[in-house]
């Protein structure tokens, strides 16, 4: 099983795209990100997981592995949560892929599933515009941002 969520990130002031691709697949459970992660992308595992759970959802106890990509480009910041959790329900088939496939999702999951802030939002709210997505979905603290 296989989703892929659009996402955006920062270099410097401005915003570039990244694909996050979710693979369910068989094997011992484990959660695994590539795509030159660092520090906080790492850690956000455990953030998607806890925000899950906390909203009545289980990961599938199957081997997971998020792909960010491009891969050659370091990604770093917790604003992938958001969108790494609505890659996994789709790929579980908790949410229907072709909903996801024409939005670009950003934020930062709380243990509890709240959904905080992200910086960066006018930068992405352009790409997203220059690129063509319908629909963006991100933390309620920064509508007035990147409105």
């Amino acid at each position: 099983m296989l989703a892929e969520v659009r996402t955006a990130a920062l270099r410097g002031v401005d915003a570039f795209g990244v694909r996050v691709e979710v693979a369910l697949g068989p094997g011992l459970p484990s959660f695994t990100v590539v795509g030159l992660p660092q520090g906080a992308v790492r850690e956000g595992r455990e953030r998607v997981r806890a925000a899950l759970s906390s909203a009545g959802f289980s990961l599938p106890a199957r081997r997971i592995t998020v792909n960010l990509a491009p891969a050659d480009v370091r990604k770093d910041g917790s604003a992938y949560d958001l969108p790494v959790a609505v890659g996994l329900l789709a790929a579980a088939g908790r949410v229907d892929p072709a909903r996801v496939g024409d939005a670009a999702f950003l934020g930062e999951l709380g243990l509890d599933g709240t959904l905080r802030p992200i910086r960066g939002a006018l930068a992405v709210a352009a790409l997203c515009r220059a690129s063509g997505v319908s629909t963006l979905v991100l933390p309620a603290a920064n509508a007035a941002e990147a409105g």
